[in-house]
């Protein structure tokens, strides 16, 4: 394959970015991929930043709302993929502080509820062990899945 001209590159970079949101380590990959070399690779992220092609806050805001929303992942799951992407914290923690509360608990309680239905348990100890788990691995904080759980057995003990 042919390199690509640095003129090419960003045109190419900015297609990539038209596509969907990506985030600044995201195209940086494809760039360094592509065979752009250090300089070139600088100057075409910094005019994609200028001409909002890349802009991280959007992309950390359309990220957790795909990943909360489609993805059923809790805060703690969005935050570390947001982590490997090369987000700053501070910018991860507004936008996952923008989920709402009650939302963010209705989730997790379909989440558990839909779950218990699948759960082989021999007693309630080894059902509670293996909820919790899988809200663990879900990044649900264990502060919240206690709650949403203390919740759901109050619901099943109305019954």
């Amino acid at each position: 394959m042919s390199e690509l001209t640095e003129k090419e590159a960003l045109n190419k970079a900015a297609a990539y970015c038209t596509a969907s949101e990506h985030c600044l380590s995201e195209v940086g990959t494809k760039l360094t991929q592509w065979g752009v070399d250090a300089d070139a690779k600088e100057r075409i992220l910094k005019r994609l930043i200028d001409e909002r092609f890349i802009d991280e806050e959007r992309y950390c805001r359309f990220f957790v709302n795909d990943k909360f929303k489609f993805n059923k992942w809790g805060r703690i799951k969005i935050s570390q993929a947001l982590y490997m992407k090369k987000i700053p914290s501070e910018m991860s923690r507004d936008c996952l502080n923008e989920i709402d509360e009650k939302e963010y608990m209705n989730t997790l309680r379909s989440l558990l509820a839909s779950k218990k239905k699948s759960i082989h348990a021999s007693d309630d100890y080894q059902l509670n062990t293996k909820l919790i788990r899988f809200a663990l691995s879900r990044g649900f904080e264990m502060s919240i899945i206690r709650k949403c759980m203390q919740l759901s057995d109050e619901y099943d003990s109305m019954d």
